[in-house]
């Protein structure tokens, strides 16, 4: 078992892919991080004549761009009714919506920019992991048709869960047909593309240092050395670290830690999702899982908050859970288990900001594939002026004075949680 992303394993950064030999010296937009977020926004950037470097301290998407599901889904890390009721119906909606139309943008860029990275929009499944959170979603799916609108949602009941999901371990669940998946290093890597058709200089191995305002302008030190812009985005979110420090009390960090089984024969693949879908339970400490495109299955969760559980530990962890629900994977070997960082607020919304003069664009809760690339699009649209205000900017970005640099309290969090689970 390889403790290395499966995806860039599977699919490695290419090496045709045209990365700047030499770090400008000056730049419009310099955008720290190079996953969807920032990618997102430098196209929108260069589309509109804007000269943009984006500063990656890595290689190209190695973070969480590289390393998540590959899932996407509507909706944000926050419950809609809890949106609502704080920030009232219109903004409610109005989020809901940004939720879907980012799906909407990924199908338009897979498209436009002609990314192969196994686009399939094949719906998704919540499934209740206790007769009680069955009730729950019958629930659910009359307030979002009465608030929202929205009736893409259809329950299956427990009698009825075979037509979706070959395994009896849940009580039902709800399926929404607005849910896809890909391949995230294959997506990631086409945005870089891109990017770079467009004049957008990527540079690799130029983690930022330092970064101070000199005669209306930003310099940026970086691992190749100084670069002056006119504007920085910081992109980083689950790897922000204290280079703005007024960003890290903002978000927290929080792990995630997926699995994937060798290939399964086409026989399991169609016994065990025959749809397609992409799935996750309905528990605090959520469990979420798929099949890859060459059938694998993938499973992933955040039994452990913390970003550093042995992943050994892990791969045991997840397969239990995953030879539960599924008995029929358990003689079939793993063959990778690794880790990302995701980025909460404590709101648990995605926010579009400014600190210390340098925009910020992060905390999307674990729907980061579809969030991410909407909101570095909107970064770059408000950069730009053709956004004059986005609600992920409006909204209040709570904070917490006990936390400013490490999340300490992410152990006694997962204990709350998983009294949750035992509880509910």
């Amino acid at each position: 078992m390889k403790t290395t992303p499966f995806w860039t394993d599977d699919f490695p950064r290419p090496s045709d892919l045209p990365l700047a030999e030499e770090l400008p010296e000056r730049v419009d937009v310099a955008i720290i991080g190079s996953g969807y977020t920032g990618l997102s926004a430098a196209l929108v950037l260069a589309k509109s004549g804007a000269s943009v470097a984006v500063l990656e301290r890595e290689t190209m998407g190695w973070g969480a761009s590289s390393r998540n599901g590959g899932m996407t889904m509507p909706g944000l890390k926050q419950g809609m009714p809890q949106v609502i009721d704080k920030y009232g119906p219109e903004i409610g909606r109005t989020l809901w919506q940004a939720s879907i139309d980012a799906i909407y943008l990924i199908d338009r860029l897979v498209r436009e920019e002609q990314i192969d990275c196994h686009w399939q929009i094949d719906g998704y499944m919540a499934l209740a992991a206790k007769p009680s959170h069955f009730e729950n979603m019958k629930k659910k799916k009359a307030w979002f048709a009465d608030q929202l609108g929205y009736t893409d949602l259809r329950l299956v009941s427990p009698n009825e869960i075979r037509s979706e999901i070959g395994t009896a371990a849940y009580y039902g669940g709800l399926v929404g047909e607005l849910g896809a998946g890909l391949h995230p290093a294959k997506y990631v890597f086409g945005l870089a593309r891109a990017a770079a058709r467009r004049g957008i200089h990527l540079c690799e191995h130029a983690g930022v240092t330092a970064l101070e305002k000199q005669n209306g302008a930003f310099r940026l030190n970086t691992a190749r050395g100084p670069l002056f812009a006119a504007e920085v985005v910081l992109a980083t979110n689950g790897y922000t670290d204290r280079l703005v420090p007024a960003c890290k009390p903002k978000l927290f960090p929080v792990g995630s830690y997926p699995i994937v089984t060798e290939p399964l024969s086409p026989e399991l693949q169609e016994k065990l999702s025959p749809r397609g879908r992409m799935f996750y339970d309905s528990k605090w400490l959520l469990s979420y899982f798929r099949l890859t495109p060459d059938g694998r299955m993938l499973w992933g969760g955040r039994n452990n908050l913390n970003t550093d559980l042995d992943l050994k530990e892990s791969a045991r962890i997840l397969r239990r859970q995953m030879v539960d629900a599924f008995p029929e994977l358990v003689e079939i070997p793993i063959t990778h288990s690794w880790t990302g960082k995701l980025g909460i607020t404590f709101d648990l919304l995605p926010h579009i900001g400014r600190a210390q003069g340098v925009h910020y664009v992060f905390g999307y809760g674990g729907h980061g594939l579809s969030l991410a690339t909407y909101l570095g699009a909107e970064m770059g649209k408000l950069l730009t002026g053709e956004l004059a205000s986005s609600p992920f900017a409006e909204i209040p970005h709570q904070t917490m004075f006990f936390y400013r640099n490490e999340p300490w309290f992410l152990p006694f969090a997962a204990w709350y949680y998983r009294f949750l689970d035992w509880r509910s």
